[in-house]
């Protein structure tokens, strides 16, 4: 199909460029741009040939493969005048539109997509008057546009009036307006030249609304921006007038008490200043603008912060010490660090900067009630903030004040609400700090828990040095695991490890029942539980390292006394809790001992972990099968601890002749490691003498003692290595009622550490190497010893 009437010959077989968000219109010339390789290569194949391409808008989406569905049907095809490429590739094209075309049929070919294409004609009817008509009254609307935005040159609308072809103008106005794509390609697809018209006229009708709500808009802004400016006028000479008469408004009023606050507050130089230079700009400011709230939030803030404001601390060493006792039963390394901070100020007779410390233990062992004795036995104020799950670094540092609804980080808020410059500041669950795109909250911190830097901490807010250093900040962590080092390096950690039996029953006996005496309104009453019916709760009703659940059980027997003694007839007041009751109140037992119901199995080990609740005990069972020596774990075990399964393996499978164990047996088996508790992940390398009991106990078919735990790193030439948490470890035995625990050498001096009455009644056998568990562990098996020095 050729067309012989207007311009440059079409071929019937175009290749297809889609268009996004622009139409070009028959007889219109202007740049275009090609940014895709896909598509300079199909512009220099029609560059090869008659130069034209089919322009067609692409539909709505962005995909990277067009598809003939993805285009509208009706396009134009253009002719290019000119092509220039610039260095980062972009193809510059000078274009002019030929003729309107309608896509018939589209074919995928090797370079791109190409279209069968068909040349559509203009409907123009017999009565030009109409269209006459119409063309009046778009110029006339145009001119109406231009006026209300002079956005649109008058210069064009010349043009445009002396173009005679109605499609070529109709045309033309359609793509120098900026109307929608989808309207510009019903425009394009319309072929009645008096359609299309009607249509642009009613386009430009619905642009010209617009654009005169915009004129209007403007001129109510320039009013009033102008009756702005002439009521700050007449507020200036209104005050010169109240000046000459001696008389203030309420804001000047306001203006001078707060300078008088500003001068008889005791503040930094540096803030006084800072105060003052916003007092004058609030002057300045008109009450209704939303400035004048921000500057008088901030001089508030400024004014209300403690700077010189500090509670005495009682400087009597037997009295806090006293307090403490009253509050917790042993935590002795904490009791002994607050005394001895009493003690340096008492001989400095002087301020002292405020101590940093970090208490890390397991969940319900006093960490958080200790702060409040801390406090109480300094005579300090107390705040507590947690930090568990904050990820936004504007929590500690407060946000900057060009934010709308800005406030200090609440570090300021704290210091603030407690009114002194000096309290006792506690930074709860420091290890749950979360990290996003916010920013980091524990680098933050860093500042805060410097004692080199916190005596000119500034928060974004209050942008002023504020002093830190008295303030006596606990943090307090379940691990320190998930703490980042240079935030763990600015603290003093104590740790606080989990409680035993006996220590559980002196805290319930002095502080638990008592309280909850008191809480359930029973301080009337006689009331007592017998040490047998508390270490039953102990034992069979809680597993913790702590004694919150405790408390909870023992609350949960006061409501069932308080439920009883409402029933009664003859109002009873005294009860006495025993085993017996207490089955009868919590039900029946949910915990028993593990230890006790197993007996010797083989491939069963009891081994000693460390959890960020307290210590465990966990047993290690291996099983084999016939196979090809594959190993197989179970039990969600960590990367460290699958490590620790291989390394016993191997030591054994090197060793297997020196404890009498056919080497085909290990060949021909499969060997399955599996650690109860399943749905629990587990990880480290202290189990590793535990696997190698179990899996030797596999091989040799003998059973081990369940009574004897143990815990280590076993290495491949048979050493045993020193491990964390023997306290927590030990603690876990003790409850399990475990006599006997096998430790590495080199943690025998962590058991020293320990107090007589967690050691009491207990056997701790400390090896150095694997040939020391063998003799423990099968006293009666004929083994060789194995060279641990090699």
């Amino acid at each position: 199909m050729q067309e012989k009437e207007f311009g440059p010959q079409i071929p019937e077989l175009l290749p297809v460029i889609p268009v996004k968000g622009g139409i070009i219109f028959p007889g219109m010339a202007i740049p275009f741009t090609v940014k895709e390789e896909k598509y300079q290569i199909l512009i220099d194949e029609a560059l090869k040939g008659d130069k034209i391409f089919g322009a067609f808008l692409q539909k709505e989406g962005d995909k990277k493969e067009i598809e003939p569905g993805d285009i509208h049907k009706i396009g134009t095809a253009v002719y290019i005048h000119r092509m220039m490429r610039v260095p980062d590739g972009t193809m510059h094209l000078f274009v002019q539109g030929l003729k309107r075309i309608k896509g018939v049929e589209f074919e995928k070919k090797e370079k791109g997509l190409y279209a069968k294409i068909e040349i559509l004609k203009d409907e123009i009817p017999e009565d030009k008057k109409i269209l006459e008509a119409l063309k009046q009254s778009i110029l006339s609307t145009l001119k109406e546009i231009i006026q209300a935005a002079p956005y649109f040159p008058e210069e064009a609308l010349l043009f445009l009036s002396s173009i005679e072809d109605y499609s070529i103008f109709t045309d033309m106005v359609a793509s120098s307006m900026n109307f929608d794509p989808k309207e510009k390609q019903k425009i394009l697809e319309t072929l009645n030249v008096e359609e299309r018209m009607r249509k642009v006229l009613s386009l430009l009708s619905a642009e010209k609304e617009v654009v005169a709500l915009s004129a209007k808009i403007r001129e109510e802004v320039d009013e009033s921006l102008e009756k702005a400016r002439r009521e700050h006028i007449l507020r200036e000479q209104l005050k010169a007038i109240q000046k000459e008469l001696g008389e203030l408004d309420e804001t000047e009023k306001e203006i001078q008490e707060l300078k008088k606050k500003i001068e008889e507050k005791k503040m930094p130089e540096e803030a006084r200043e800072v105060a003052l230079r916003e007092v004058d700009k609030l002057a300045r400011l008109h009450p209704a603008s939303p400035e004048y709230s921000v500057s008088r939030n901030y001089i508030d803030w400024l004014l209300a912060l403690p700077w010189s404001e500090e509670t005495e601390d009682i400087l009597d060493i037997k009295r806090a010490k006293r307090v403490l006792d009253e509050d917790h039963y042993d935590l002795e390394k904490v009791k002994e660090r607050i005394l001895e901070f009493l003690a340096v100020r008492i001989i400095k007779k002087g301020k002292v900067k405020g101590p940093i410390v970090c208490f890390v233990g397991p969940p319900g062992v006093g960490k958080t009630s200790l702060g409040r004795s801390i406090a109480r036995a300094l005579g300090r104020k107390f705040i507590r903030m947690a930090l568990g799950g904050i990820r936004d670094e504007a929590e500690i540092r407060g946000h900057r004040r060009t934010y709308v609804g800005a406030l200090p980080g609440r570090i300021i808020q704290g210091i603030r609400q407690v009114g002194t410059k000096n309290p006792v500041f506690m930074l709860d669950e420091v290890d749950k700090i979360g990290i996003d795109f916010r920013g980091d909250p524990s680098s933050a911190l860093l500042e805060v828990l410097d004692p080199e830097q916190n005596h000119t901490f500034r928060d974004h807010y209050i942008e002023v040095a504020f002093d830190l250093s008295q303030v006596f900040f606990i943090a307090t962590a379940n691990t320190t695991h998930t703490i980042p080092p240079p935030l763990l390096d600015r603290m003093e950690v104590i740790e606080i490890p989990g409680y035993v039996d006996e220590e559980k029953l002196y805290i319930a006996t002095k502080y638990l029942i008592p309280k909850q005496k008191k809480e359930n309104g029973l301080d009337g009453m006689d009331i007592k539980f017998s040490k047998k019916a508390l270490q039953k709760i102990i034992s069979q009703y809680t597993r913790e390292a702590g004694v919150r659940q405790l408390e909870r059980k023992i609350g949960a027997i006061m409501r069932k006394i308080a439920i009883d003694a409402l029933k009664s007839k003859d109002g009873k007041t005294k009860f006495r809790i025993t085993p017996k009751t207490v089955e009868k109140y919590l039900g029946a037992p949910i915990f028993y001992s593990e230890t006790k119901a197993r007996k010797g199995t083989i491939g069963v080990a009891t081994g000693l972990a460390w959890t960020m609740a307290g210590g465990e005990i966990l047993f290690i069972e291996s099983a084999k099968m016939p196979g090809k020596g594959a190993l197989i774990l179970t039990g969600k075990l960590g990367e460290v601890m699958r490590e620790s399964c291989q390394a016993a393996l191997t030591l054994i499978r090197a060793n297997s002749n020196v404890w009498r164990i056919n080497h085909s047996e290990i060949e021909k088996s499969d060997i399955h490691i599996h650690v109860p508790e399943g749905a629990i992940p587990k990880d480290g390398p202290s189990a590793g003498v535990a696997i190698f009991a179990s899996l030797l106990s596999l091989f040799t078919e003998k059973p081990i003692d369940p009574e004897v735990a143990m815990t280590g790193e076993i290495t491949l030439r048979g050493k045993v290595m020193p491990v964390g948490g023997i306290k927590e470890k030990v603690l876990a035995a003790k409850r399990a009622g475990i006599k006997k625990v096998i430790l590495p050498k080199w943690n025998e001096k962590d058991v020293k550490e320990l107090p007589p009455y967690i050691i009491k009644g207990m056997e701790f056998i400390f090896v150095d190497n694997i040939n020391e568990v063998v003799k423990i562990l099968f006293p009666d098996m004929e083994t060789e010893k194995i060279n641990t020095k090699k």
